[in-house]
């Protein structure tokens, strides 16, 4: 139910956007790009790509030694080129399809709402295909509810991880959340303490090759905190931050300097580009990562990720303080 306090949020279509508004947030979505193209929170941009599906992990020593990234390879791909397929919107019920020119001409002006969703749904670049539907609700009490939902499918390899995500402008200075202590998966979870633990930058595991690190279970929120921007002109702005935060059950998470593609690409850890974004990946499924030994033992079938059932995520931001 809508809190009597609660400011109407602001809807503005465009040809090839949408746009909204509200006390000291501001949000861009993009038909073209796929999704939410820029998120301002109290003038600070959190966004530098579309937050996208995460099905890949980077492979870690024992996937190699089982030869699990070989058989599911396909998801590397699906990572990278899966694509935006379909839009819906639907504004305090009405259901406005995917409005693009010349549909648009119908709106004059801003409407004042007090929930807006929009839906991208994107279609798998596997085979056989499937698809992932990405929604984003704003309500009127300035806070943003984000559900990924990938649809299972027969004849598909193994999923590494399902999840969504979000790649921030520059670095974080470090992160709090609510979970499990250190790092943690599905079958490295025994001996963590379930308390609020504060990391101080996004440190990575300095393997010899670079892989798969920095996973967090069982999390009920994370704080992301930055203190850079990329406006040149602006003065350097005190830390400011984002919240993830649970809705129907805990998730998992890390926070990284790098994408999985890009741990994957590097062969040793001095060819790692130089630390300029937040990786912030979010996961309603992850594979477990084994080592039972690395010369061929595959991981224990309760910690695999099946890919022909269904798999979700979902949380919460606030956009306002």
């Amino acid at each position: 139910m809508k809190n009597m306090t609660d400011k109407p949020i602001q809807v503005v279509f465009g040809d090839g956007s949408l746009g909204v508004t509200g006390d000291n947030f501001q949000c861009l979505f993009s038909y073209d790009r796929g999704g939410l193209e820029s998120l301002v929170k109290n003038g600070k941009e959190w966004l530098y790509r579309v937050p996208r599906p995460a099905f890949w992990r980077a492979t870690t020593d024992n996937d190699r030694g089982n030869g699990f990234s070989t058989r599911s390879a396909m998801w590397l791909g699906a990572d990278l080129f899966s694509t935006c397929t379909d839009v819906n919107i639907v504004v305090d019920g009405a259901d406005y399809g995917w409005p693009i020119a010349p549909d648009t001409n119908q709106f004059g002006k801003a409407l004042s709402a007090n929930d807006v969703e929009i839906t991208f749904t994107y279609t798998t670049a596997t085979t056989p295909i499937t698809t992932v539907a990405i929604a984003y609700v704003i309500h009127a009490d300035s806070t943003l509810t984000i559900t990924a939902h990938y649809r299972g499918k027969t004849g598909l390899p193994e999923l590494p991880t399902f999840g969504l995500r979000f790649i921030a402008p520059t670095a974080a200075t470090g992160y709090t959340y609510t979970g499990l202590s250190d790092e943690t998966y599905p079958d490295r979870q025994h001996g963590a303490k379930q308390g609020t633990f504060e990391v101080a930058g996004m440190p990575v595991t300095p393997y010899l090759v670079p892989q798969e690190n920095g996973m967090h279970m069982q999390t009920e929120s994370v704080t992301i905190t930055r203190a850079t921007t990329l406006n040149n002109v602006a003065l350097t702005p005190a830390p400011f931050s984002l919240s993830f935060q649970q809705v129907d059950q805990p998730f998992a998470f890390s926070c990284l300097p790098y994408t999985a593609a890009e741990l994957e690409n590097a062969t040793h850890m001095e060819e790692l580009p130089a630390a300029r974004r937040t990786v912030m990946t979010v996961y309603g499924a992850v594979r477990g990562v084994g080592g039972i030994d690395s010369w061929g033992a595959d991981v224990q079938p309760e910690y695999h990720v099946a890919a022909d059932e269904d798999h979700s995520i979902a949380v919460q931001i606030a956009l306002a303080d």
